[in-house]
């Protein structure tokens, strides 16, 4: 009898001390990332696997990233062209100061015209009707007029006029604004991007 139960206490001790083994293995303690709160407690913290949900697009998410798509698109091609209009303007403002004389205020025009008529010319031609309303809309970002000011105030309230009606035709204005906070604030972001792209801004 006092065999059986000295075997029964061997075989016990066996089993506490494998247990106590086991609980002392090599994934006993395993880091976790943790977060620290603004009162001061730690608070265990994992990562979750990235997770893909794929549905059909409708309609409306359809046109609203088609036009995003082609605001992109075209902010991207115009806006060299309003950031050297807006240079242009600067320098002739900048010949014009205390210049009077009729005849050479119009030499100075005319001469930065022929400039960008020879640098710019072809370019422009082969925009779309959209392309030109974007770019009157950044040409106003740039220089705080619209190309109807612009117009008038270089080459005078006939001219003016005349492509104010040319831009009716094809259903535009020269006299659009710029709204950043308002209709055009999807235009804005897209500018801000494009501006980090030509290193205009950080």
């Amino acid at each position: 009898m006092k065999i059986v139960r000295l075997l029964c206490v061997c075989i016990l001790l066996l089993i506490i001390t494998t247990a106590v083994k086991a609980q002392h293995g090599e994934n006993d303690t395993i880091k976790v990332h943790a977060f620290i709160t603004p009162e001061g407690d730690t608070i265990p913290m994992g990562y979750m696997p990235q997770v893909f949900v794929y549905a059909k697009m409708n309609a409306k998410w359809k046109r609203y990233w088609n036009e995003w798509t082609r605001l992109r698109n075209a902010v991207y091609v115009t806006y060299p062209y309003a950031k050297a209009a807006s240079k242009t303007i600067n320098e002739i403002n900048a010949q014009l100061v205390n210049v009077t004389d009729k005849e050479k205020r119009k030499a100075i025009i005319h001469s930065k015209e022929k400039e960008m008529r020879k640098q710019f010319a072809d370019k422009l031609t082969q925009l779309s009707v959209y392309q030109g309303k974007v770019l009157m809309k950044l040409i106003f970002r740039e220089t705080g007029e619209n190309c109807f000011e612009i117009i008038k105030e270089y080459k005078g309230g006939f001219n003016a006029g005349f492509w104010q009606s040319v831009a009716f035709v094809f259903g535009s204005s020269l006299k659009q604004n710029y709204d950043p906070d308002g209709q055009d604030q999807l235009m804005e972001t897209i500018v801000r991007d494009v501006e980090r792209m030509y290193g205009y801004r950080g």
